[in-house]
């Protein structure tokens, strides 16, 4: 089964928008989301602060800004 995770925080309206659209976007079925809250991790606040939400699926990212469309091919290409 494909995994990816979702690099977020609390309050933060992109993070909140990308979630909804994991939720909302076929290319989805089948796989495992994780969340992981940036502001646990002093390294992950560096590595990304400036960048979220961040999506990563085995080495390939994708940083924010993400609309729909981009989302899905990001999907079809790195979780199939």
């Amino acid at each position: 089964m494909t995994s990816i995770t979702l690099y977020m925080t609390e309050h933060c309206a992109l993070c909140d928008e990308v979630l909804d659209m994991l939720f909302a976007v076929p290319a989805m079925q089948g796989i495992t989301l994780h969340t992981v809250d940036i502001a646990l991790d002093d390294a992950l606040v560096e590595k990304y602060a400036l960048r979220i939400p961040v999506l990563k699926a085995n080495d390939a990212e994708l940083a924010a800004p993400i609309d729909t469309a981009t989302l899905q091919t990001w999907l079809q290409n790195n979780c199939s």
